[in-house]
């Protein structure tokens, strides 16, 4: 039996940035600060259901697909990158919360974006929860053209995803990238990561671009400048997986990592047992224990 979720969403669309943009709403007490949920790359918003249903209060939360993930439109573009995003949820805000600030809790390449989001616009943001977002390995300028002349032959063929032939397929790839995930969560995750096609295929809820590289370099510097601009209080949140080692390995040290949370004024680093990246399945009840207490 699939998971069955303890609150259900409402879908809201808006059209932003020329854009039909799609975010699950969970209802709430109004007069709680309104919290808004950020997913990583080749993730989608239902992706937070799990943790939406272990918060013990009713605040009311907002997750938004972003562009070319979910039910959200495709840009259309050759590739994405992070100043979208940022833009993205900037208009986000301005439908959802245009008054007040909110609290972001965001997941890998959502907590980069709501980590830049948080130092280039601080006084939308009350408190910032970022879960495993490590930003990318600075790129330096020597490498540019070799960045650039990949991004060029990755133009020369078509973007694809690989389709499933049912949606237990889907669950199964779930489970493969993630053991921890238990079945009844996949399950119930996969009817909302893919989607039936007219080929009788499943695919997955993801623009094929997404898995391009980008001309555009990452600069460590940049981060750092930004994230120095946070105002808000920002909490960490890691799963004991190590995942920043685990992926990057020698590319990107925890070394560099630690310098650039220097910079953050109000940080507070907190590690979770028996869980990897994937905390908000892994460890759903005590992530959404240690958010509370920090956004209380």
């Amino acid at each position: 039996m699939p998971y069955l979720p303890r609150r259900l969403p409402q879908s809201r669309f808006e059209t932003l940035r020329g854009l039909r943009a799609h975010a699950l709403h969970w209802p709430g007490d109004a007069q709680r600060p309104l919290r808004v949920l950020l997913h990583g790359w080749m993730d989608v918003a239902a992706s937070f259901q799990f943790l939406v249903d272990a918060f013990a209060d009713d605040t009311p939360v907002v997750a938004i697909d972003w562009r070319g993930f979910g039910d959200s439109a495709p840009s259309g573009a050759d590739a994405y990158w992070f100043a979208d995003y940022a833009a993205d949820l900037d208009a986000w805000l301005q439908c959802l919360s245009p008054d007040a600030p909110v609290d972001l809790i965001a997941h890998s390449m959502g907590g980069n974006v709501a980590m830049l989001y948080a130092g280039v616009r601080p006084e939308r943001v009350r408190r910032l929860v970022n879960l495993e977002g490590y930003g990318l390995p600075d790129s330096p300028p020597v490498a540019a053209p070799e960045r650039m002349r990949r991004w060029l032959d990755e133009l020369r063929e078509p973007a694809q995803l690989k389709p499933y032939p049912s949606l237990a397929a889907v669950a199964a790839r779930l489970r493969k990238t993630n053991p921890r995930l238990p079945e009844d969560k996949a399950s119930w995750l996969a009817q909302h990561w893919a989607t039936l096609g007219a080929d009788g295929q499943y695919h997955l809820k993801a623009d094929p671009a997404h898995k391009r590289s980008h001309a555009v370099p990452y600069r460590k510097a940049e981060a750092m400048a930004t994230w120095a601009r946070i105002s808000a209080p920002t909490l960490l949140v890691e799963g004991e997986d190590d995942a920043l080692r685990l992926f990057w390995a020698d590319r990107y040290p925890r070394a560099d990592f630690e310098e650039r949370l220097a910079v953050i004024p109000s940080l507070q680093q907190q590690r979770l047992p028996d869980c990897g990246h994937m905390l908000h399945h892994d460890q759903p009840e005590a992530l959404a224990q240690a958010i509370e207490v920090f956004l209380r």
